[in-house]
């Protein structure tokens, strides 16, 4: 018996004008996804409860089966496991994003896709201006970083789960005025952000990027902070060995906390330009050593962030063709097998941010019943008697068979 989940992040999405009034996922070509629609069921789920934030990290963390409300600590940690970072009982992580922000608008949350060495000699900077020991800034991918505060015994901890910032792809072409850290810590936090700002100013990196064109990171923006979660390894709940393919460090943390293995793919980029084929080439070879592989591609959400609605067509498109076609075909070699097709949350490419709601879901295999379904679209999905207000009861629900 072979698992497969394929998330395509942020794929859901609200009617287009411009497409009709269809959505991206009704209006793109998506024969294979279709085809698991058809052979199963169609339904919806809602995976970020009201009082979280409409982020990736709890969506997935939901997806994977764990309830958010027993094990959601904060964004960074999970992104701390994610490159092996150990973070001790006194220790926080927290999100360290490089951002254009100009006349206090976020205009790019991604400082123009900063490349990783580029992000890396501002990091550099800004532990050597900014940190001690008791801050420590750590390089991660193109913007994402994460910058640790190591706590000592007796130290009382400047923050708290009472802690609140801000996710800056929730802010893109808004005022960030009104969203800058608040709570226990915030001063520490609103400081090194203000204190940034002069550092990056003048920075080689920046005048560099500027002669080329390119948007300057202008800014720290400290946000998604926590504790390590402790989760209850995938193995031990349903007995099944696991891989992770992505290239996002959320994903690659989540797999890490859960027991799974990672797999790197080249050309995986985690954003429009990823490599698709080889995505869905990586998840066939995997199922030949383990029970449950996941593929996770992060180009539909990053389409959605930047309102390219025909981008998201052509991410999906690129998805259904090279990813779950291959896939499919594959698994049906096996004999026995279930595939889930499903994003985390849903990311508008009318308002470029994430957003609380329900996401289509379409499975098939050995023992998914077949309903009317013959599309996998939101429409679809919103009249299925298969709804799961708690999103994590879809997991063990795919995972049993269990769709009374």
């Amino acid at each position: 018996m072979k698992w497969v989940i394929i998330i395509p992040d942020g794929c859901a999405d609200t009617p287009v004008e411009s497409l009709g009034g269809k959505t991206p996922l009704q209006a793109a070509r998506v024969p294979a996804m279709d085809e698991i629609a058809k052979l199963g069921v169609v339904g919806q789920s809602d995976n970020v409860p009201l009082h979280f934030p409409a982020g990736s990290e709890v969506a997935n963390m939901t997806l994977f089966g764990y309830d958010p409300n027993l094990f959601f600590t904060g964004r960074a940690p999970i992104e701390a496991a994610a490159q092996g970072i150990k973070l001790g009982p006194h220790d926080w992580a927290v999100r360290c994003n490089l951002v254009t922000v100009q006349d206090q608008t976020m205009v790019d949350f991604t400082a123009d896709h900063i490349s990783n060495e580029e992000a890396a000699a501002l990091l550099r900077s800004a532990q050597e201006v900014l940190g001690n020991e008791f801050l420590e800034f750590v390089p991660g991918v193109s913007y994402r970083n994460l910058l640790l505060y190591r706590g000592k015994e007796g130290v009382p901890s400047p923050f708290s789960k009472d802690t609140r910032t801000s996710a800056p792809h929730d802010l893109t072409d808004g005022t960030v005025i009104h969203d800058f850290p608040r709570g226990p810590g915030c001063d520490l936090l609103c400081d090194l952000m203000a204190r940034s700002e002069p550092l990056f100013a003048n920075h080689p990196v920046n005048a560099a990027r500027l002669a080329l064109g390119l948007r300057p990171a202008t800014t720290l923006w400290l946000w998604g902070l926590g504790k390590t979660p402790q989760l209850t390894s995938f193995e031990s709940l349903y007995g099944l060995r696991g891989a992770m393919i992505t290239a996002v460090d959320l994903l690659r943390g989540l797999a890490a906390l859960i027991g799974w293995d990672r797999i790197e793919v080249n050309g995986a980029t985690g954003y429009l330009d990823t490599n698709y084929a080889g995505k869905g080439a990586a998840a066939i070879e995997a199922l030949k050593t383990y029970d449950v592989v996941c593929v996770h591609i992060e180009a539909t959400d990053e389409a959605s962030h930047e309102g390219r609605v025909d981008e998201k067509i052509k991410a999906l498109e690129a998805i259904d063709r090279d990813i779950v076609a291959p896939i499919h075909a594959a698994l049906k070699q096996y004999g026995d097998y279930r595939i889930l097709v499903m994003p985390d949350h849903p990311t508008p490419v009318s308002t470029k941010k994430h957003s609380h709601g329900w996401v289509p879901f379409a499975a098939c295999g050995k023992g998914i019943p077949q309903d009317a379904s013959v599309t996998y679209d939101e429409v679809a999905a919103s009249g299925s008697k298969h709804s799961l207000s708690n999103g994590w009861e879809l997991m063990p629900k795919w995972l049993k068979g269990d769709w009374n």
